[in-house]
């Protein structure tokens, strides 16, 4: 093997570790729901039931349903769900998803963690559409950091409060890119559309993309500020061990003496959230202008959206 492929290899491989894309005997053993049947898993975050679908090789696999809306509703269940990468997904894995009788996966990862990490294992008949939002080439530094194996360059690239900084700065974007609205509203259009089945949606680590979005529809939805706020911070907790994990294979094998750099970039935190809606709203007045001029959707589309998704 050529000196440059054996770098290119180091790099994915140190890619992998770093975002969450170990082989898929790794991640059932940091998987919370490894070897558990496929019936929803119920986590209760104060008031309302996270629905996790217990996967081997993703963690973070959710029906956004169930959620109650201001307006005394109910968000309908079995129709969206939100996840991390299904590239590793086991044979187990892939009859799960595919008793939830999905007709379209939307994939929000670019095309180079597309390279890295490999496309989607899905149901027979049922292919990925590619939708790339960008990262603002977070997931190149990170290979570049952890392929370097050098304790300073790391510490240059990540510490000092850089990876937070990185991550506010990515999330002002899901508001400022015109390709990034124009994905998630095709997303958003797609899921109103009475004539489509059962809609998945992810990005690599199911947290910032797709927790975006998870957001945006149940924020459109009337579901309480709040309530999406938890959702999209629960992320947290269902890849806290499976993350731990990714930073102890990082220290054993000597790409990183300190992987804890890594932690504000595998979490996700009320800040980030933040640095969006406050550019939202400096930009649109509001969440309701974000969603008409900023996404560009009517109010048909959004009574469609309503009728379809709420009961």
């Amino acid at each position: 093997m050529s000196r440059a492929r054996i770098r290119l290899a180091t790099a994915a491989a140190a890619a992998a570790l770093a975002i969450g894309t170990l082989p898929a005997s790794a991640s059932a053993a940091a998987a919370p729901g490894a070897g558990v049947s496929a019936r929803h898993h119920q986590v209760q975050p104060e008031a309302e039931t996270i629905r996790q679908i217990p996967l081997q090789g993703a963690v973070n696999v959710r029906d956004l349903g169930g959620y109650r809306t201001w307006t005394g509703g109910k968000v309908r269940q079995g129709l969206v769900y939100r996840s991390d990468a299904l590239s590793k997904l086991t044979d187990a894995d892939v009859t799960t998803v595919s008793g939830l009788g999905l007709t379209k996966v939307v994939d929000f990862r670019i095309p180079m963690e597309l390279q890295y990490d490999g496309a989607d294992r899905l149901p027979s008949g049922l292919t990925a559409t590619s939708r790339p939002v960008s990262d603002l080439g977070l997931y190149g530094t990170l290979v570049g950091a952890i392929a370097s194996g050098d304790p300073a360059v790391q510490e240059q690239m990540l510490g000092g409060g850089r990876a937070e900084a990185y991550m506010r700065d990515i999330y002002r974007t899901f508001v400022t890119s015109p390709e990034n609205r124009a994905q998630f509203a095709a997303t958003l259009r797609e899921i109103a559309d009475g004539g489509q089945g059962p809609l998945l949606y992810h990005c690599t680590s199911g947290k910032d993309r797709t927790g975006w979005m998870s957001y945006v529809l149940l924020r459109a939805l009337a579901v309480p500020e709040d309530t999406a706020e938890r959702d999209y911070l629960a992320s947290n907790t269902f890849r806290a061990a499976y993350d731990a994990r990714l930073r102890a294979g990082l220290k054993q094998s000597g790409r990183m003496q300190n992987p804890d750099l890594l932690i504000p970039l595998q979490e996700v935190r009320q800040d980030y959230l933040d640095a969006a809606t406050t550019r939202m709203e400096a930009d649109y007045g509001s969440f309701y202008g974000y969603l008409t001029e900023g996404l560009g959707l009517d109010l048909r589309t959004l009574a469609k959206l309503q009728n379809r998704m709420v009961r």
